[in-house]
């Protein structure tokens, strides 16, 4: 009987992988059980003992979990990178962000905008608005927002904007729309690396998985989700 995978990953590559695992599972027979959080949480909750065979998250807090010796040396690679985008309701007035102008003229004319205050989009956001210089102006009609859930709150009215991964937002359709992706001198991608425990309860199946997420052969879905390729 085949194990189960325990795949803990971070919500942003929650909509592109959840598209691959019932791929797998009727390839191989295993079984795939998934649990998401933001970035920092899977690391706080592997760190206090969370049970996890197969981790998707930033590279540099794999890197951590390897020197504590929760993700086993020499498995980590790189899964891909998303980029940063503009969430609005279906329906909207059409908006230009193009431009770092456009952009800026955007976030200032905005009622409300939903971010995820704790994530790592979060942090590069607020950053950015203090090295663009608005953030007095902006940051009070910031709408912090649980994991997961900023596109879903500019769905549901809660604010007229959300900044957010790509992957959040094309997840969320047909209730929210992709404004646009952030102009190019201000995009930071939110990059994410695959890292087997140290301790897996299948070590052969988990990098299985692992191998599979990683083949040219699902490239054209994860594009398709917001996942760019390294």
């Amino acid at each position: 009987m085949n194990q189960e995978i325990r795949l803990f990953g971070a919500i942003a590559v929650r909509p592109a992988v959840l598209a691959l695992i019932s791929q797998f599972e009727t390839a191989t027979g295993s079984t795939v059980a998934v649990k998401w959080e933001l970035n920092p949480t899977v690391k706080k909750q592997i760190e206090a003992g969370e049970a996890f065979d197969l981790v998707i998250i930033n590279p540099n807090l794999l890197q951590d979990l390897t020197v504590l010796g929760k993700v086993k040396a020499g498995s980590q690679v790189a899964f891909g990178r998303i980029a940063m985008g503009v969430a609005a309701k279906a329906g909207s007035r059409p908006l230009n962000i193009g431009s770092v102008g456009a952009f800026e003229h955007a976030l200032k004319s905005a009622r409300s905008i939903a971010y995820a205050s704790e994530g790592t989009s979060g942090g590069y956001f607020s950053g950015l608005l203090e090295r663009l210089g608005i953030a007095d102006e902006v940051k009070p009609k910031l709408v912090a927002v649980p994991g997961g859930q900023t596109a879903p709150a500019v769905g549901r009215g809660e604010a007229e904007l959300g900044v957010v991964p790509v992957t959040s937002i094309l997840a969320a359709a047909p209730e929210v729309i992709l404004v646009g992706r952030f102009p190019a001198e201000l995009q930071s991608y939110v990059d994410f690396a695959i890292g087997i425990s140290a301790n897996a309860t299948d070590a052969e199946a988990a990098t299985q998985l692992s191998e599979f997420l990683m083949s040219t052969a699902v490239d054209d879905i994860l594009a398709a989700k917001g996942v760019e390729r390294p």
